[in-house]
């Protein structure tokens, strides 16, 4: 099964975060050892914000650590309906809808999620196996 690697992680090891990046790339080194490691267009997106050189954010993101994978068009949907529930039960601006095709591309094609803010993906896509600070301790 592969992992789908969020943003959060990926920037954790970029900065080399001082609280997370041992659990970060910790995970991802021990993942990568017997599954693919994935991203997608979405997490690529919210990644490249702290960089103006795309060059440099293929050589954070080299595709021979990290599979490329386009989003599934099931999985655009899906993300609208998770995202619209979460409105209609009163849910505000602060969860963003990339969370939300993060989720729903995971869960479509049956993907793990590599997290350390698991709550919006256990809320909407409770089916999604979670690797996170909570499940996974280092």
């Amino acid at each position: 099964m592969a992992v789908l690697v969020d943003t959060n992680v990926l920037v954790d090891v970029a900065i080399r975060d001082p609280h997370w990046l041992t659990w970060s790339r910790g995970q991802m080194m021990r993942l990568a050892k017997d599954e693919p490691l994935v991203i997608n267009p979405i997490i690529y997106s919210e990644f490249s914000v702290r960089y103006t050189d795309r060059d440099q954010v293929d050589e954070l993101l080299p595709q021979s650590d990290f599979h490329r994978e386009n989003l599934p068009w099931a999985a655009a949907f899906a993300a609208g309906i998770a995202f619209r529930i979460y409105r209609r039960a009163g849910g505000g601006r602060d969860r963003v809808l990339p969370d939300f095709l993060i989720g729903a591309h995971a869960a479509i094609r049956n993907h793990k999620i590599l997290t350390r803010d698991p709550k919006g993906y256990r809320t909407y896509f409770p089916d999604v196996p979670l690797i996170s600070p909570e499940t996974h301790p280092l």
